[in-house]
């Protein structure tokens, strides 16, 4: 439960900043700005939901493999 909470939680403020600023870069800021970036960000969020829940577990290792090689140092 603890994966899916996190992955959830960290999932939606990155993928509100990175639509953020996307639509920021693309578009500026104007009156349909607030509507673009929902847009984007309810496209994007469900996308960056099950990614992060998927590669979690798979970055975890690689992780721990990568500092394994630095502590033998």
């Amino acid at each position: 439960m603890q994966k899916l909470i996190f992955t959830t939680l960290f999932s939606l403020c990155l993928s509100a900043l990175v639509s953020g600023w996307v639509t920021y870069l693309n578009l500026g800021i104007d009156a349909g700005f607030v509507p673009n970036w929902l847009s984007a960000f309810i496209h994007a969020w469900p996308v960056a939901l099950i990614t992060a829940y998927l590669l979690s577990s798979p970055i975890q290792t690689l992780t721990r493999c990568i500092m394994e090689v630095f502590n033998d140092k």
